[in-house]
C-alpha cells in the first residue's frame, strides 16, 4: 500500500488506481440548491492580506510549511464547521450517492476502534503503521465496520470521505472547498502567527480546546479531552471568526493539491484544482495527532493523500466565493 510519508500517523492512503479506473463511478444527477440556501449559515470573511504558513521549529520541514509569506485572500463564505452525518445524509438521500469508501467496499480504522468481532475479519493493516485496519464493511454509514453505525453521531463530521466524495457534496449544495490560503486565514481567526486559532498555549487556563490524542499514542488514549473518537462539530469554542474545530477532530480537504508547495501573494494562483493523481491538500490534522508523533493540529501544518483515500479522520467543510456586489 502507498502511504504519504509524514502524515501516517494521520492518514493513511489507498493503493493508486489505474488511470482507466480513476474515479469513473457515474452518480444520479442532481439539481444544485439556490445560492440563497448555499449561503445560509456561512460565515463572510472580508479576506485581504495575512500572514500563512510558520517556521515554528515544531513543524515539518517536509511539509513545506514555511517560510512564512504575505498572502491575499479574496473575500469567501466559509462554514463555520465541518460537515456533518446529517447534512451528508441529506446529501445521500437527495442524489443516491455512493460514497467511493462504499464503492470499494473498506475503508481505513484506527485500531483501538475496530470490535473483537470485526477485528477477526481483518487481514491488512498499512505498512510502517499498523494502527491503521483495512477494514472490509466500513464507510460513512458504519465508520467502524459492519457492526458500527452512525446514528448516535448525527452531530459528528461525516468521515470516511474521499476527496471525490468531498467536491461531490459542495458541487451539490452550490459550494467548493477551500483553498489553504483560505482554510488558514479562516483558522486563524484574525490572530498574527500564532500556533492554534485561539492563541499560543494548546491549554490556557488548562481548558481544553480541541480534539486530540490524549495519552500514549496509539495504545492509550485518555480521552481527557472529552473524547476518543470524534467530537460533534461544535463542541468547544470558536475562534475570533467565529470557526468551529479547526485543530484537531478531523483532517479536512482542500481544494487544491499538496504539490503546490507554497500559495503565491495572491493566495489563489498556485491553488487551482490540478491532476485526478495528484494528492490533495489537507488541513487541521485530526484527534489522532499527538506532539509526540503528528504534532499537525498547528494552523500552519499541512499534509497530503491521494483524492481517492479515505479514514476515520477525514473530513471537509465547505466554501463559496462572494458575490460580487458584496465584495467592497
Amino acid at each position: 500500500m502507498k502511504q504519504n510519508e509524514g502524515s501516517c500517523c494521520c492518514a493513511a492512503s489507498r493503493p493508486r488506481l489505474a488511470a482507466k479506473d480513476y474515479g469513473q463511478k457515474e452518480h444520479p444527477p442532481a439539481a444544485k440548491r439556490s445560492p440563497a440556501a448555499a449561503w445560509e449559515g456561512m460565515i463572510l470573511l472580508a479576506g485581504g492580506s495575512f500572514l500563512m504558513g510558520s517556521e515554528d521549529s515544531e513543524g515539518f520541514a517536509a511539509d513545506s510549511e514555511g517560510p512564512v509569506r504575505e498572502v491575499e485572500v479574496r473575500p469567501f463564505y466559509i462554514s463555520p464547521a465541518a460537515v456533518t452525518n446529517s447534512e451528508f445524509l441529506a446529501f445521500t438521500e437527495a442524489t443516491g450517492y455512493i460514497t467511493e469508501a462504499e464503492s470499494y467496499g473498506w475503508s481505513f480504522v484506527f485500531h483501538l476502534f475496530v470490535s473483537e468481532e470485526t477485528a477477526q475479519t481483518v487481514t491488512d493493516v498499512v505498512q510502517h503503521t499498523p494502527w491503521w485496519w483495512k477494514v472490509v464493511g466500513a464507510n460513512w454509514r458504519q465508520p467502524e465496520g459492519p457492526d458500527s453505525s452512525m446514528e448516535e453521531r448525527m452531530d459528528h463530521p461525516v468521515i470516511h470521505v474521499s476527496w471525490n466524495d468531498a467536491a461531490a457534496y459542495c458541487s451539490w449544495a452550490g459550494k467548493r472547498l477551500p483553498t489553504e490560503s483560505e482554510w488558514e486565514y479562516a483558522a486563524r481567526g484574525g490572530l498574527v502567527q500564532n500556533k492554534y486559532p485561539w492563541g499560543n498555549i494548546l491549554k490556557p487556563d488548562g481548558r481544553h480546546m480541541c480534539n486530540i490524542w490524549q495519552g500514549k499514542f496509539p495504545v492509550k488514549n485518555s480521552g481527557a479531552d472529552g473524547y476518543q473518537g470524534t467530537a460533534p462539530v461544535y463542541a468547544y469554542e470558536p475562534n475570533g471568526f467565529g470557526i468551529y474545530q479547526a485543530s484537531g477532530n478531523v483532517w479536512e480537504w482542500c481544494s487544491n493539491d499538496f504539490r503546490d508547495k507554497l500559495a503565491s501573494k495572491s493566495g489563489r494562483s498556485l491553488e487551482k484544482p490540478g491532476s485526478r493523481t495528484a494528492l490533495k491538500a489537507m488541513r487541521g490534522g485530526s484527534y489522532l495527532c499527538h506532539k509526540s508523533y503528528c504534532n499537525r493540529y498547528r494552523v500552519a501544518a499541512r499534509t497530503g493523500n491521494t483524492a481517492d483515500s479515505s479514514t476515520g479522520n477525514i473530513g471537509f467543510r465547505c466554501a463559496a466565493d462572494a458575490p460580487a456586489a458584496l465584495v467592497l
